[in-house]
């Protein structure tokens, strides 16, 4: 790879098992970087970590060799095992991306006609990042209460299960099954 290349990641978005399940087809939109026939991508997030060889790659229901950043395409990969690729996870290149369970953030919450609601420390949210779903907690700052409705807030989260992120990126959150606020990742924490 040359070194002022931007790293390859795809968000999963489908999966469909191809050949009695022998291969793997991940369909999704390529965030950044380039992907290209025989190239290897590792799955990151949730239980990921699996290495497979791209054997083929689709874009627009045509066989391509290579696919970029903006394209939306579909990824076979015969050796990844059932199971090791899901929805919500990424396909990257290897060693470019981790998953993190904790992280801080900057919060801000909906009106609470628009569904927001009192955050506070200890309650459990569903985080909608990139493609994938996951539960996880909010711990608001030292001496806030509580959080209302379009107020903003600095926030560390910890998920249930490890997801792909890095700072910047941008996600949404549901309390008690209705839309809540949003936030961008600011931190990545250990």
């Amino acid at each position: 790879m040359n070194p002022v290349e931007t790293p390859f990641l795809m968000v999963v978005e489908d999966v469909f098992r191809l050949n009695q399940g022998r291969v793997i087809m991940a369909t999704g939109p390529i965030e950044r970087g380039r992907v290209r026939t025989g190239d290897e991508v590792a799955t990151v997030g949730f239980h990921g970590g699996a290495i497979a060889c791209v054997t083929g790659i689709e874009a627009f229901r045509l066989r391509v060799e290579e696919a970029s950043a903006g394209m939306n395409v579909a990824l076979l990969l015969p050796g990844a095992t059932a199971g090791a690729v899901e929805r919500g996870q990424v396909l990257a290149a290897p060693g470019s991306v981790d998953a993190h369970t904790a992280f801080g953030a900057d919060i801000a919450l909906l009106s609470e006609e628009q569904g927001g609601g009192e955050v506070r420390t200890g309650e459990r949210l569903d985080f909608y990042i990139r493609a994938g779903g996951v539960k996880g907690v909010v711990a608001l700052p030292r001496k806030m209460d509580a959080l209302q409705p379009l107020h903003q807030a600095a926030v560390r989260v910890t998920l249930d299960r490890p997801v792909a992120l890095e700072p910047g990126q941008s996600f949404a959150f549901r309390l008690h099954g209705r839309a809540a606020g949003s936030g961008t990742v600011t931190q990545l924490l250990h």
